[in-house]
C-alpha cells in the first residue's frame, strides 16, 4: 500500500481531526484514512427499481390521462 504525506495543513483542522479520530477511538490516520475513502469512493449505484420507488407518490392516476378536447 502506498503512503501519504499532506503538508501545510492548517493546526484547527488537524486538531480537529484528531478530536474526532479520540471520539472514535481511534487513530488520527485511521480517521484520515475513513476519511479519504468516503470522500473518494463512488456512490452505490442505485437499479432502475430502486430508483423508481424512490419517487414520492403526488397527484392521481388521472393526472396521467390524456385530456379529452371538449
Amino acid at each position: 500500500m502506498a503512503s501519504l504525506l499532506v503538508r501545510n495543513i492548517d493546526d484547527e483542522i488537524v486538531s480537529a481531526l484528531k478530536r474526532r479520530a479520540e471520539q472514535k477511538g481511534i487513530s488520527a490516520e485511521a480517521e484520515h484514512r475513513n476519511l479519504l475513502t468516503a470522500a473518494l469512493s463512488e456512490p452505490p449505484k442505485r437499479s432502475f427499481a430502486e430508483v423508481i420507488q424512490s419517487i414520492p407518490p403526488v397527484g392521481d392516476d388521472d393526472d396521467f390521462l390524456p385530456k379529452q378536447d371538449e
